[in-house]
């Protein structure tokens, strides 16, 4: 059928695409990462994906932010290699705030790189001592060089990672897809009493634990780069293991009578509870708690700030991919227990 050859097309667009195209340029540390107020210092900016020395040191332009309009910028620039260059400041006495120290963000502009930027790149405290005439209004951070190309966006502590966003994330749409064709079937079950209906529910709903479980793992892998460990009790890992349990007991539930219909007609109800439990576990309780993951206390992920439009050209193509991947397996599952119930004499 032509939506499994779209399902094929769109996965191996998907594993292409999300492997094969570049981060943007970025900048992966600053040293050292402090300094006092009023001080002159020369900072080391080690990138990522760059190519510094494919432009004149004087056409490049380096500062150390602290909001919109408080920055200071580098009044001498040297170009070391492709993904390291070297920039003195000359720090304002006074701090953009009455605080101890504040953190700056470093911000790169290359006319071929284009701009980069890392948040918090160095701390700056407070000296009382000294004595300098710089200002943080008087270089304002403007006329940026802003490249248009085909590249995914550099996130710091994710770095190459990033990638896993085109097959961790669409496992869970694809397990939602699934479980929501479940429980369609399970009700249509307790309403017709029609044993096709109860195997394409669990047909559905083995597919969907299966997508669950390779969301957990890959989710895992994940985390053991990006937190330093696969897992961390974070909030969505321990909801998503609880909503996985309770599926699971969906399995358990159906094969504890000696009676199938009556095994059956138990797990379509069950099947209606775990599904609506299903929605709270993954999708309103972790918002509530801090959590390490985006779309944490409230905000929703995937907006702006964790997709861009070149992302969302391999994001979306592989969400349908692996929905239309899930219910490919589903209807072969099901042709299988129809097999099955068939040799068994059940229907």
């Amino acid at each position: 059928m032509w939506w499994k050859t779209l399902s094929a097309f769109l996965l191996v667009y998907a594993i292409i695409a999300g492997m094969l195209i570049p981060l943007k340029p970025g900048i992966a540390y600053v040293s050292p990462q402090s300094a006092k107020s009023g001080q002159q210092i020369s900072l080391q900016f080690h990138g990522y994906n760059t190519y510094y020395t494919a432009a004149p040191a004087e056409n490049i332009r380096i500062w150390l932010q602290y909001d919109a309009t408080q920055a200071v910028m580098a009044h001498d620039v040297t170009l070391l290699s492709d993904t390291t260059v070297s920039a003195t400041f000359d720090l304002p006495s006074s701090l953009p705030r009455t605080t101890p120290s504040v953190m700056l963000n470093a911000i790169i502009d290359h006319p071929v790189d284009g701009v980069s930027l890392l948040p918090s790149a160095i701390e700056v405290r407070a000296d009382t001592s000294a004595t300098a005439t710089t200002t943080w209004t008087a270089h304002p951070v403007d006329q940026l060089h802003i490249v248009k190309d085909v590249s995914f966006p550099y996130r710091n502590v994710i770095y190459e990672t990033i990638r896993n966003t085109y097959y961790h994330v669409p496992m869970w749409f694809s397990l939602l897809i699934m479980f929501l064709a479940s429980v369609v079937y399970s009700v249509r079950y307790l309403r017709s009493q029609n044993p096709a209906d109860d195997r394409r529910a669990v047909a559905f709903t083995e597919v969907g634990l299966l997508f669950g479980i390779m969301g957990l793992i890959t989710g895992m892998m994940w985390a053991h780069f990006a937190w330093g460990a696969a897992w961390s009790n974070d909030i969505k890992q321990l909801m998503t293991a609880v909503a996985l349990l309770i599926y699971l007991a969906y399995f358990i539930l159906r094969t504890s009578f000696d009676e199938p219909e009556k095994g059956a007609r138990l797990a379509a109800v069950y099947n209606i509870f775990a599904f609506s439990s299903l929605i709270p576990l993954l999708y309103i309780v972790p918002r509530m708690f801090a959590s390490l993951h985006p779309g944490a206390t409230g905000s929703p992920a995937f907006g702006s700030q964790d997709l861009d439009n070149t992302m969302r050209l391999v994001f979306y193509p592989a969400i349908l991919g692996f929905i239309l991947l899930g219910t490919w397996i589903a209807q072969l599952r099901y042709r299988h227990l129809t097999i099955q119930d068939k040799v068994l004499g059940i229907d």
